[in-house]
């Protein structure tokens, strides 16, 4: 599979491309700054782009079976929900003008619900992520309209953060619109096992314009 993959300097973006390669994939990095990618690989092409020039970004996409999308505007970046949501969109028309027929999203767990009601909106949830939590779910509303592109969005598990040293397991459970909790009552997935749960799906496809989740 030709994979063109936004955002592989970050937490997961570098999980997705190391797992991507190790199954033997050809992967196109598409990052901002090169010298942070540490991976190499024959399989491994890597280019400078910028999500918000949609017309070379397009280019760059073009030849690709799918798109995997780790955009990632900078939690603490205080334009975080607007950065957030016009990367996405350039991402997406991009996708759509270079004719790749599948997009698959990296989003967050926020827009998950518990009770009928989406975790971003919860009087809990914390402040210092809310904005960029609050545009993926927003964003993940209008990705639901388009009926061009093969999408898929995935929302990773409440706990999914740097902290999380399970490693790779190659275990998880799936759901869709609700958090998957394991005995505990935690949802939680390491990095490398999400990695590993994008990389299934995009193998095997279930979640054809769907949101999924998965944790332990």
């Amino acid at each position: 599979m030709k994979i063109a993959l936004i955002g592989a300097t970050g937490f997961v973006g570098s999980r997705l491309l190391h797992e991507a390669l190790t199954r033997g994939h050809h992967v196109t990095a598409i990052v901002r700054d090169p010298a942070k990618l540490t991976e190499q690989s024959d399989q491994l092409t890597v280019v400078t782009g910028d999500v918000n020039n949609p017309t070379q970004l397009a280019e760059q996409l073009a030849g690709h079976d799918v798109v995997l999308n780790a955009f990632n505007a900078g939690w603490t970046n205080p334009n975080l929900y607007h950065d957030f949501l016009a990367g996405s969109r350039a991402i997406e028309k991009a996708t759509a003008q270079a004719g790749v027929p599948r997009l698959f999203v990296i989003g967050g767990a926020g827009s998950l619900f518990i009770n009928g009601q989406q975790l971003v909106d919860g009087p809990q949830f914390p402040a210092n992520i809310k904005p960029g939590a609050t545009a993926a779910r927003d964003y993940l509303t209008e990705l639901k309209t388009n009926q061009e592109l093969d999408w898929t969005f995935f929302s990773p598990a409440i706990e999914m953060h740097p902290g999380i040293d399970t490693g790779r397991t190659g275990h998880y459970r799936l759901g869709t619109e609700n958090p998957v909790f394991n005995a505990e009552g935690r949802s939680i997935l390491s990095g490398e096992d999400l990695a590993v749960v994008v990389l299934d799906e995009l193998e095997q496809p279930h979640y054809n314009r769907q949101r999924f989740t998965a944790a332990y």
